[in-house]
C-alpha cells in the first residue's frame, strides 16, 4: 500500500548547519519510526516557510546511507499571515504494509501546534 508519512520542524535562525541539521534530525525521526526502507520509497517533498533560504534541505537526505537515488525535491510553503515560522515540512510517499493509522507522524521543536492529534513526541 502505498502512504504518506508527514513531518515538521521548526528552527531558530536561518543558517545552513542549523537547516541541514534539524531536518536530518525530522527525517532521522521518521525513517525510524516509520521503518522506511529507501527502496521503498517513491519520493521525498520538502517545503520551507518564505524565511529560510540558506540552503536547500534535501541535501540533508544525501546524508543517509542508501538515499542517493531517491527523488527528493524542495519548495517554499505559500506564506500565510500569522503561520508557522521557520519550518520545515516533509512529505515522504512510501510503499509500506502499516495501517493509516499506524503511521508515525514527526511533528518536532515548535511544530508540534501543526497537529497537536498527531504529535507523538
Amino acid at each position: 500500500m502505498i502512504r504518506g508519512i508527514r513531518g515538521a520542524i521548526t528552527v531558530g535562525e536561518d543558517n545552513e548547519p542549523t537547516v541541514i541539521d534539524a531536518t536530518e534530525k525530522l527525517l532521522q525521526e521518521m525513517i525510524q519510526k516509520n521503518n522506511v526502507d529507501p527502496e521503498n520509497v517513491a519520493q521525498v517533498l520538502i517545503t520551507v516557510t518564505h524565511d529560510l533560504i540558506s540552503t536547500f534541505p534535501a541535501k540533508a537526505l544525501r546524508n543517509f546511507e542508501g538515499w542517493v537515488y531517491v527523488p527528493v525535491m524542495c519548495m517554499q510553503e505559500i506564506p500565510v499571515p500569522g503561520s508557522l515560522e521557520k519550518c520545515i515540512r516533509i512529505m515522504m510517499t512510501v510503499e509500506t504494509p502499516i495501517k493509516q493509522e499506524q503511521i508515525y507522524h514527526a511533528y518536532l521543536e515548535g511544530a508540534t501546534v501543526l497537529r497537536p492529534d498527531l504529535s507523538k513526541s
